[in-house]
């Protein structure tokens, strides 16, 4: 996989954590060794303009994913195609206010987002009540196997 991550804030990230992460997720996904995905931090500034731009909302976010070869989960017979996942842009403000609130460290919540914005980048979504069940339903799955692995390391 190549994974590249680049925090643009002063927030510190624990970036070899979301690596570990990206891996161990796109790999419960079927998606090739081959794809490439990148993951931007950046302030909330930044955000609030991306959030305005490509969703047309004010207010920073906490997580927005830009899809490039729209590809979906693999199986266990038949992987994804090697191609370019997209960008995952995540605010760590918001994410540690959001932490805060959950009751959970700020690392875990970027943990939860980075799965999040994967997941939006192979076309999982959560407009309507079904496809949040789904979708919501295998992050939860992808957090839980990330939490033991990172226990067993």
């Amino acid at each position: 996989m190549s994974i590249e991550i680049n925090n643009e804030t002063t927030i510190p990230v624990d970036e070899a954590a979301i690596q570990r992460l990206a891996i161990f997720a796109l790999d419960q996904l079927h998606v090739h060794p081959d794809a490439e995905l990148a993951i931007i931090f950046v302030d909330e500034g930044a955000m609030e303009q991306l959030h305005l731009q490509w969703m047309d909302e004010p207010g920073p976010t906490d997580v927005l994913s830009f899809p490039m070869d729209e590809l979906r989960p693999g199986t266990e017979d038949a992987m994804t195609p090697a191609g370019l996942l997209g960008d995952i842009v995540i605010c760590p403000q918001v994410a540690v206010a959001q932490a805060e609130t959950a009751g959970h460290s700020p690392l875990e919540e970027m943990l939860l987002l980075t799965t999040h914005g994967i997941l939006h980048l192979l076309g999982f979504d959560h407009a309507e009540p079904d496809e949040e069940k789904e979708m919501f339903g295998v992050q939860r799955d992808i957090l839980a196997g990330f939490s033991l692995a990172e226990r067993r390391r």
